[in-house]
């Protein structure tokens, strides 16, 4: 019984939840708790941070503890002794002057760094892909939607077809035209169908779950341009504040600084070093003694066999390489950029286009199928016009797709794609 009224009430409490259809925000949540390749970054920006107190050991203080246990035998001019020792010992060494510890502890927190970025560009990717994904099973239902009303359409067709030969009222030609157009749709509504499939399994690979109902455009949604209307200032803001960018410029940073930590290999060290020792023998005070010291303990290697130049000259290297990743990350970002706001530029008028052609569209098939019962249009001329219709409806659902997953990708390429981007479409959805 009591397992029962807790089945209920976790029921109702999922209700609100399974009510209506999912939208875009909602998704992504699903994506942020779900999705692996995420939850990797995630981790990984965990392990970063770890890197600056690791880099900053190397500044602080080095003490070590030993002891020891030892049962002793001499021999010595026929006198042979046996005697237990113990010792113990505490050494600490601060570094003062370590060139190469300095540069790993501003290589750590560059590390760190790093890794916040690879996180931030990873939850990027996750909006991105799940926008696309969310888009891309609404564009699969709508083909799937177009095929199945274009087959029930043609099916009408088809019987009229077939009717009107019987009769005598048409010739043969039209019920092979309106069988063509009927089997052929049959074929688009089974791709369609596997269409459909495909991206809803694309869409649970990231939620980790099934994929639910989702929340549809409304109808008449108009597009919203870039702000600011620009594309040089887009660009110029991408080649600046691109997460791709920032990461780049941080790899440089962490290659030269590796140099400079390699470098240092020539050059002296300076250490402050304190000691103690305790060594005693319980049967004896002969052979025990205490000790302390306290110094600076310098050091210089001058040679390594050629090792710590071959390291410098790979190290110098691996910096120009980066700096050539680098540029390339800029150009990708003026790239993304351009490609983004032509996208959302040309998407715009697209569905601007496709609007008007959806007017006349309907005119045409209305005017057809009148002109068929007047005797001057064909049944043929019907099956166009609708097919036409259809199409257009298709494409300009697709079109409003395509300019909103653009304005998502000319946001990212600036570095200034957030959730409350999605949130902002999620107010366009029904």
């Amino acid at each position: 019984m009591i397992r029962q009224n807790l089945t209920f009430v976790v029921l109702m409490c999922a209700l609100p939840a399974m009510a209506g259809n999912t939208n875009l925000g909602a998704v992504y949540q699903l994506a942020r708790e779900n999705d692996a390749e995420y939850a990797a970054a995630r981790e990984s920006f965990k392990a970063g941070q770890e890197k600056v107190p690791q880099g900053k050991a190397g500044l602080l203080p080095t003490v070590n503890l030993g002891a020891n246990a030892r049962q002793n035998e001499s021999r010595s001019n026929g006198v042979s002794s046996d005697y237990d020792s113990r010792s113990i010992s505490l050494t600490l060494t601060q570094p003062i002057y370590r060139k190469q510890n300095l540069e790993t502890y501003a290589q750590a927190k560059i590390q760190a760094l790093i890794s916040e970025q690879q996180l931030q560009l990873a939850e990027q990717k996750l909006l991105l892909t799940v926008a696309q994904a969310y888009f891309a099973v609404l564009q699969a239902q709508d083909v799937l939607t177009t095929a199945q009303s274009q087959k029930s359409a043609f099916a009408e067709q088809l019987a009229q077809a077939r009717k009107s030969f019987e009769v005598g009222a048409s010739t043969i030609t039209d019920t092979h035209e309106a069988q063509a157009r009927y089997d052929l749709t049959v074929a688009q509504e089974i791709a369609a169908m596997n269409d459909l499939e495909v991206t809803r399994r694309s869409l649970e690979k990231i939620i980790n779950s099934e994929s639910p109902e989702l929340a549809r455009l409304a109808e008449g949604v108009r597009m919203t341009l870039p702000e600011p209307n620009n594309m040089d200032a887009w660009v110029k803001q991408a080649e600046e504040d691109s997460l791709s960018v920032s990461l780049n410029q941080s790899t440089l940073e962490l290659a030269r600084r590796d140099v400079e930590r390699l470098r240092a290999g020539h050059l002296p060290t300076l250490d402050l070093t304190a000691n103690y020792s305790d060594s005693r023998n319980p049967s004896s005070s002969i052979n025990s003694s205490r000790s302390g010291s306290i110094g600076l303990e310098f050091g210089w290697l001058l040679y390594q066999g050629g090792l710590i130049g071959s390291r410098v000259r790979e190290a110098v290297a691996i910096q120009e390489k980066t700096r050539f990743d680098l540029d390339n990350a800029r150009r990708q970002a003026r790239l993304d950029a351009r490609q983004g706001f032509l996208g959302v530029l040309s998407g715009d008028a697209q569905v601007k286009a496709l609007e008007q052609a959806l007017v006349s569209s309907e005119a045409q098939l209305k005017s057809t199928k009148l002109g068929l019962e007047v005797g001057v249009r064909t049944r043929v001329d019907v099956l166009n016009a609708q097919q036409q219709l259809f199409t257009t409806k298709r494409d300009l659902a697709a079109a409003r797709y395509q300019t909103l997953v653009a304005g998502f990708q000319l946001k990212a390429a600036a570095g200034r794609l957030t959730e409350d981007d999605l949130k902002a479409v999620d107010a366009l959805l029904k």
